[in-house]
């Protein structure tokens, strides 16, 4: 699928050739293990690179030069997946064959080498006034999560689950972090992520793979570095808890918010994720799954139900909003949803469904370049060969027998209630 060349140790160029688009797409990734009071210091400094840089000393003289190449978008973002916070930089500019060979992707090249290698700076350190100004912005983007209960209710419970544990930092940090944060120690961030973290480049477009090749090579000379080590999938998915935890909390809302979390041994990396997959869907993961078709539409016991299967920690979340005062009766039924696929009662229309939309899923992603970059780059952590259809056929191979083996494999931990102050009592 992309055709991988390693510039240094510690640094991947992928570089997909394809016609399908009339644009051409890089993504820079910045690899480091997660850690959330640094992941603070990251998450501002993605949001300063992206404000401006040597050449182009604001906001408004950078989305010039941008307009001027033909509405060409440079962003970044911070995240995490699994153990590991990510820093992207992505890019995405018209292919030249359309603007009669205006060297617009050269320039794209130049513009990112100074987003990375040449950085806003006032007497040695990134401006002050930016960086007050971008703390404020993730200060605000943390914030937003307490407005979305849904959110909100998620995140406690997995901090609750798997507290000091990658499932449930924030690839944002916290704002003590980001209130704590300096300029000196926003410059360490930034020399650290250019000469120790991990990096994979990204190429999709119309382009000639030794040309392009040549000129990253030449333009972003990053040294190697050695490999980083990884949590295994035994630290990621954390220890059995023994009893399951029950817990409510109360807020100022309306709304219900149930989350309920069980572990699995099935990860990632595990033989059996395909099957996993395919029991998530069955079970709640699309609108005609167990838990949306019973207890939503039968039973009318929830606003919205489904669940996600977490393969990096090893977790299957049900998420649904309901009436506080049903919460025994919507834990009871959704129970019983996961009892019937453990007893083998699924149907071939719930298999046939759930396999299709999976195949859709995955080939819908594959219809941006953005898209491509995202699922390789996550998936190539299990074979850098990877392809849409080796994904498709693991998928199609699963059948009700080893649906039910899985749901086996999956064990209640935690079912945490936040509701209205006066909806319920305390227990």
């Amino acid at each position: 699928m992309f055709n991988k060349v390693e510039l240094q140790e510690g640094v991947s160029l992928y570089i997909r050739q394809s016609d399908q688009f009339k644009t051409i797409n890089f993504s820079v990734k910045w690899k480091t293990c997660l850690d959330e009071s640094k992941s603070a210091h990251r998450a501002v400094l993605a949001n300063v690179l992206q404000d401006s840089n040597s050449r182009y000393k604001t906001q408004s003289e950078l989305r010039k030069a941008l307009d001027e190449l033909y509405g060409t978008i440079i962003y970044t973002d911070a995240a995490k997946r699994g153990d590991t916070h990510m820093v992207s930089l992505y890019a995405e500019c018209v292919n030249d064959e359309f603007v009669n060979g205006d060297g617009v992707v050269d320039q794209v090249l130049e513009l990112l080498r100074a987003v990375i290698f040449e950085p806003n700076f006032v007497n040695g350190q990134f401006d002050e006034s930016i960086v007050g100004r971008e703390k404020r912005s993730v200060k605000e983007r943390i914030r937003s999560l307490y407005d979305d209960k849904t959110r909100y209710a998620q995140k406690r419970m997995l901090e609750l689950l798997r507290p000091n544990s990658p499932a449930s930092a924030s690839s944002n940090g916290t704002e003590q972090s980001i209130d704590a944060l300096t300029s000196e120690q926003l410059l360490e961030a930034y020399n650290k992520m250019i000469q120790e973290d991990e990096i994979d480049i990204y190429v999709v477009g119309d382009i000639d793979i030794n040309s392009i090749t040549e000129k990253i090579q030449k333009l972003f000379p990053f040294q190697a570095r050695p490999a980083r080590k990884r949590m295994t999938p035994e630290q990621m998915t954390g220890k059995d808890v023994g009893k399951v935890k029950h817990i409510r909390e109360k807020q100022e809302m309306k709304q219900g918010k149930l989350h309920i979390g069980f572990s699995t041994p099935i990860t990632l990396q595990h033989p059996d994720f395909a099957k996993m997959q395919v029991t998530n869907g069955v079970f709640g993961g699309f609108a005609h799954s167990k838990l949306f078709m019973n207890v939503r539409e039968k039973e009318s016991m929830a606003y919205y139900v489904s669940s996600s299967f977490a393969s990096h920690y090893g977790l299957v979340y049900v998420m649904a909003g309901i009436d506080a005062n049903l919460e025994e009766k919507a834990v009871q039924l959704i129970q019983e949803q996961l009892d019937e696929l453990r007893n083998g009662n699924v149907t071939e229309l719930e298999l046939e469904q759930t396999k299709a939309l999976l195949s859709n899923g995955i080939k819908s992603a594959f219809d941006s370049p953005r898209g491509q970059i995202e699922v390789f780059d996550q998936f190539k952590e299990l074979d850098e060969h990877f392809t849409a259809e080796k994904l498709i056929a693991g998928w199609e191979a699963v059948t009700k027998e080893e649906i039910q083996k899985m749901a086996s494999n999956i064990k209640l931990e935690i079912i945490y209630l936040l509701s209205g102050k006066e909806a319920l009592t305390d227990e």
